[in-house]
Order: structure tokens, then sequence, then C-alpha cells
């Protein structure tokens, strides 16, 4: 970025070449704040190389930033010749985001400074009997973890949370979150805000944990990358050059709605063994583990996370189970994958956690079933994508809007 001549145009008004100069002044400001947080503490002479702007600028920026509290001193450094010079760095403190994940089983929360870094963080049981009684909890738990931070409320610019189902932002509620009762009640989620206090937006929880492990985790530097949760329920996140892809209304990676071609036109009778509702969420999903271990001849209170342990064990039903998740899973790769041509497809959510059981029949049999050859890799983040995407998405609202709260500026 270069400078601009400070000579106003012959019929500019005055009050526009105040404006003008005022939105030059935050622009540069903006850009040396930018630097310095992708790049880290930097002197005033780097500053000035790196962004093509005079020593003076830099200078005057500077110490515009630091008295706003968004930039601050970060040591010195002693040049091969010349005077000592002072680094500067992001404040991280400047302002702080709230994420949430909202899952049938647990509620995990934290808190994160403009940096990214979670400064504080709760796994809390979901315990909720109701919708509403959810999201008593996560108003709750969320005051609670702000707490620990040693932050007060207001302290929190903004929150993310992420939940199943697809937030309508025309009647403020979630739509087709079948695993939560009652969540898409209207009036709930606009409670929920009014109790956090902050500025909030709610989005699919496999769409944060696309862009959390986008951010963070197997899908860096990835073209196009599609990330697959396999828990509770089933569902996708597409992320292309960086970007989420949401579709018309918010509603694209809901793939546990595909219909299953062997289902049965209505009014015939389900064939043994295949779900009845005929969605594929039916049939690659923890419950479809669990279903087929049963059929298979395990017995007791089961879960997915104890059929894995079995087949690690060597337990054959478990095994077989397992192996027939793997080979639906393949199905579903190869049928996104004729779609989107992907070149890597991520396995998370609670079924994913134990994708080293499942990627080499995953991939035995996609190479089986189609000629494409996305790569398949198991989720780096684990239980965390979907939290650490909610704080990711946070950020990017955040830090343009803490700079504006505290420079005046417009960036």
């Amino acid at each position: 970025m270069t400078e601009q001549s400070s000579e106003p145009h012959a019929a500019e008004h005055p009050a526009d070449h105040r404006w003008n100069r005022q939105r030059l002044r935050s622009n540069n400001e903006w850009l040396l704040l930018e630097r310095l947080r992708t790049a880290g503490p930097a002197s005033r002479a780097q500053l000035a190389r790196d962004s093509g702007l005079s020593k003076p600028t830099v200078s005057t920026a500077l110490a515009a930033l630091e008295q706003a509290g968004l930039v601050r001193e970060a040591g010195t450094v002693a040049p091969d010749r010349g005077r000592i010079a002072v680094l500067y760095e992001a404040d991280p403190s400047a302002g702080y985001v709230l994420g949430v994940d909202i899952g049938r089983a647990w509620l995990r929360l934290a808190v994160a400074d403009l940096a990214g870094t979670v400064v504080a963080r709760s796994d809390v049981p979901n315990r909720g009997r109701s919708a509403s009684a959810v999201a008593r909890a996560v108003v709750g738990a969320a005051a609670e973890v702000t707490a620990a931070a040693g932050l007060r409320a207001e302290d929190v610019v903004q929150a993310v949370v992420g939940t199943p189902g697809v937030f309508d932002e025309d009647t403020d509620r979630v739509r087709y979150a079948v695993n939560l009762p009652g969540w898409g009640r209207s009036g709930l989620i606009a409670g929920m805000r009014q109790g956090l206090g902050t500025s909030v937006t709610v989005h699919n929880d496999a769409n944060l944990a696309a862009l959390g492990e986008y951010a963070f985790g197997a899908g860096t530097g990835s073209r196009l990358f599609l990330y697959i949760l396999i828990g509770t329920g089933l569902g996708m996140g597409v992320v292309a050059d960086g970007e989420l892809f949401r579709g018309a209304h918010g509603a694209a990676g809901e793939i546990g709605f595909l219909p299953l071609l062997t289902q049965p036109m209505p009014g015939e009778p389900a064939p043994d063994g295949l779900p009845r509702r005929g969605m594929l969420e039916d049939a690659v999903s923890g419950d479809a583990v669990v279903r087929t271990a049963r059929e298979l001849g395990m017995t007791g209170p089961l879960t997915a996370k104890q059929v894995f342990d079995e087949a690690r064990a060597g337990t054959e039903a478990a095994v077989a189970a397992v192996r027939q998740e793997a080979q639906r899973l393949a199905h579903v790769v190869a049928a996104v994958s004729s779609v989107l041509d992907p070149d890597l497809v991520v396995l998370g959510g609670g079924v994913g956690h134990s994708a080293d059981l499942l990627l080499s029949t995953v991939e035995q049999t996609l190479h089986q079933l189609t000629p494409l050859r996305p790569r398949v890799a198991a989720s780096v983040l684990g239980e965390d994508a979907v939290l650490l995407g909610a704080i990711a998405t946070a950020l990017r609202t955040a830090r343009p809007q803490v700079f504006d709260r505290r420079s005046g500026g417009d960036a």
C-alpha cells in the first residue's frame, strides 16, 4: 500500500477532505495492525519497508494504535549498525471471543484472545432435558468460563455458537436439528443471545468443524476439502479456497438427508437390516455402528465408542461392524467426490475419532467404487474441531470490530 497525496481536490468540500484524511489514517493503521498480527513483532523501520509507508507515517500510526490499546511494545532489537530499535506487536488482550459447541452429549466452550489463544475452557455434560434447559446451561457455562479467564462479560466482543441443524437468519431459528428435540423452537436463540450479552452468530457444527480444520488442522493449504462429521448424526462442511460454501439456504453439506436408493417406496416394508426412514444418516452414524453390532451378536449396553474399543481388542462382531461402517463411509466419499471433486476428505466427529480403524477399508472400498482419488485423512483436531472453528469464525468478525471501536476508524 502506498501513501496518497494529502492535497484536497479543487472541488472537494473541506469536510470531505477531513473525512478522506481520517479514512486514510484508519487504513494505514489497519494495514500495520494486520501486518503485526500475521507476521509478528516488527520495528518501525521494518514496518515502513513492508508496507511502503514512510517512517513518519508509520510512527504516527503506531502511536495512535498504542494509545488505543491495539499494539504494545514487545522488546527491542539491536541492528548491525545504528540505534537499538523498539519492536511492536498486536496486543491480543484488546478483545476476546467466545466459542460454543452444542452437542447432544457435551457442551464445549472456550474464550480466546485476538491472537486465537484459548485463555479458558469448559467441557460440560449436556444434561438438559429440554431445549430451554440446554440454552440456559450454555448461558451459565459461558458466564463461568468468562469469569475463569478473569474477564467481564463486556470483554467478550463476539460469540459464535455451533449446533446441529441449519440456522435460519430470517426466523432466528435452527432447522433440522433432529438430535436436539425442541431446538428449533421460536425465541430459543434470541433468549440465549440475550443471556450471553454480546454479539452472537449461530452456525452449523459441521461447517464450523470444517473451518476449524482448515485454520488449525488437516485442511490447511487445501484448495477444496470436505470435512465429514460422523457422530450422533452425519454432516459435511465444504471449504473452497479458504471460504465456506453454505449453499442458497445454508443447508449445503446436509448429506444426512440423502435418500438411500435401497429404501422401499412408501407403504412397502423395509428389508431386514435397512433403516426405515431411508436417510443416509440412519446408515452412517454412531447409532448405525451400534445397530450393526447388535445385529451381528453384540449384547448389553453399547455405544459406538465401546464397539470401536472392542474392535481394537479383536472382538469379531465389533470388527465386522466397524468394517461395514467404513464401507458405507466409502460410498459417502465416492458420492460427494463425484459432485465436488475435493483434493482432501477429512473424517471427524465421534466416529471419525476412530479413523485409524476406518481409513484402510475406506480407501480400499473407494478404489473399487470410483476412479476419483481424493486423499482421505483423519481429523487432526478431533473433538475440538467445532469449538476451534467457532473461535476462528468469531475472530474474523471481532478483529475489525475491536479496531473500529478502539480507534474510531472504519477498516
